[in-house]
């Protein structure tokens, strides 16, 4: 891993991509929800989202006889 002190780029690029995730869940919780909770349930969330991600790409892979191309290799 690489230990170098991140750039102020790398922690906007983070930034980017952090905040409209985290504001998007607050504003699914109630008002008075904490910030640490807020993060426990984006937390949760990202978990289901990456299960969600891998199990849609799996229904899109070709099985059977459809792996080659479409055709059967016997």
């Amino acid at each position: 891993m690489n230990t170098k002190p991140l750039t102020v780029e790398e922690v906007a690029e983070a930034a980017e991509v952090f905040f409209p995730i985290f504001e998007y869940v607050k504003g699914r919780l109630p008002a008075e929800t904490s910030v640490e909770d807020v993060l426990k349930v984006a937390e949760n969330i990202c978990t289901l989202a990456q299960k969600l991600r891998v199990e849609k790409e799996a229904e899109n892979l070709p099985f059977g006889f459809n792996k080659k191309n479409g055709t059967e290799t016997d």
